[in-house]
């Protein structure tokens, strides 16, 4: 009898390890889980913002969101979230396909790239499965610890995903800066100590075409994290650049293969053609009236040595004692020269330069000997924020009335400067100075 009942048992456990087997090695299904709200209605991408492709970069079809990967960017939710359970599947469509899945995001890039500062779970052929930090994001790894690169990688402990062309699925748990994620039914990755634990959820587009399906969410309890715990929220910014075209610019014939749009940038080689010189200027189609623009922008070419002039604090420039005409002049590091017009305005310049002065300078006002005193002053940055030639930089601007205010990478370096005469309304534009310049990551908020 006793015999009879182990082997009867051993039949079951059996029976049960081929249950489990099968389980875990069975495709992925695309019926819905049994829990959670959905993040995807498989209609239209209501609940998520396109936050610096091109229209046709995030489309819906048949149920799936299909992804160009073309320029890099991402598509995040509307709203933040902090400790959840979140299911999702994704195929690429070609071997080597790149994409990642962002959580704790920010809800704008970084300074002078396509993606924001967040927490990612690759989606990459050759390392599906890790988790790391982006952007200044950052976590401890729990699982195949990996800190040879410039931030700590959480590596899976093994490769469960499978060929392009089929259907993958991640589940990733999240909870007071722990993070798991399972592969294909198995976890195989952790991790602890995220920098941020509450923020969007985003999609990666990095050069490849990726999809995306039933997207679901179980948010849990919250830990009512500290400010410094949570990305930076959703402003009401907009974009003014698709990253691939022109749309919603003036690119005149002059300007073809001079301005130029590539892969999330603006590259221009300083030499469009017009006989009239704002022409050779790139202006917005639309008119803006209070509004709070962000702009980066670098000097690409390589700096040399130039006689720079020399600016008092009342903003004229000083000149030689025995040739009252001529300006004293003193060797600087120079990249080049651009700058920013606002409401149509060439005297409201915001200069993009090398100068010692730094950028943000007010040039067409703080030139102008019949302007006041106090606002050719108040046109001088009060502080040099520059970063060194060849990096990006970044422009906060904010226009009420006649008076701007600039932060420029942090810093505030024009306050409230009066521009007398500027229109109420006008188009906004990137300046031709000759120079190569580079832009991106163009925003602007709308005041009432």
């Amino acid at each position: 009898m006793q015999s009879n009942v182990r082997i009867n048992a051993g039949v079951k456990l059996l029976g049960l390890c081929l249950i489990s087997l099968f389980l875990t090695n069975a495709p992925v299904q695309a019926a819905e889980p049994a829990a959670g709200t959905a993040l995807f209605n498989g209609r239209d991408l209501s609940g998520w913002v396109n936050v610096n492709g091109a229209p046709d970069t995030w489309q819906v079809q048949d149920g799936t969101i299909v992804c160009t990967g073309e320029p890099r960017c991402f598509l995040r939710t509307d709203r933040m979230y902090e400790n959840y359970v979140l299911e999702l599947e994704w195929r690429h469509e070609k071997p080597g396909g790149n994409s990642g899945l962002f959580f704790h995001a920010d809800a704008l890039p970084q300074i002078g790239a396509p993606y924001p500062r967040a927490i990612e779970a690759q989606l990459f052929d050759d390392d599906h499965g890790s988790l790391f930090g982006i952007r200044g994001a950052s976590l401890v790894p729990l699982t195949d610890p990996d800190k040879k690169g410039s931030t700590a990688r959480a590596r899976a402990l093994e490769k469960r995903c499978k060929p392009a062309g089929q259907w993958n699925q991640y589940v990733l748990t999240t909870k007071d800066g722990t993070v798991e994620l399972a592969v294909n039914g198995k976890v195989v990755t952790r991790a602890k100590q995220t920098s941020l634990v509450k923020g969007f959820i985003g999609l990666q587009a990095e050069h490849t075409e990726v999809h995306f399906r039933n997207i679901r969410i179980r948010e849990l309890p919250s830990s009512n994290p500290p400010p410094e715990k949570i990305a930076q929220s959703d402003e009401g910014f907009v974009s003014l650049f698709d990253g691939v075209s022109f749309a919603g610019w003036k690119h005149l014939p002059g300007h073809k293969g001079h301005w130029v749009a590539h892969d999330g940038e603006i590259h221009y080689d300083g030499k469009a053609e017009s006989k009239k010189r704002t022409d050779r200027d790139l202006w917005t189609k639309d008119e803006f009236g209070d509004f709070i623009l962000i702009a980066d922008w670098r000097l690409p070419v390589e700096p040399e040595l130039k006689p720079h002039p020399i600016v008092l604090f009342n903003g004229d420039f000083l000149m030689q004692e025995d040739n009252p005409r001529k300006r004293v002049t003193r060797p600087h590091l120079d990249a080049g020269d651009s700058g920013i017009y606002l409401r149509g305005s060439t005297r409201a310049q915001l200069n993009i330069w090398s100068q010692v002065l730094g950028s943000g300078e007010i040039n067409g006002y703080r030139t102008d000997k019949t302007m006041p005193p106090e606002v050719r002053r108040a046109c001088i940055p009060i502080k040099n924020a520059d970063r060194p030639l060849g990096q990006w930089n970044r422009f906060e601007i904010t226009m009420r009335g006649d008076r701007v205010t600039v932060v420029l990478n942090g810093t505030t370096v024009i306050t409230e400067a009066q521009l007398p005469g500027i229109p109420a309304r006008g188009p906004i534009a990137l300046q031709h100075h000759n120079d190569p310049v580079e832009f991106r990551n163009l925003y602007i908020k709308e005041l009432k």
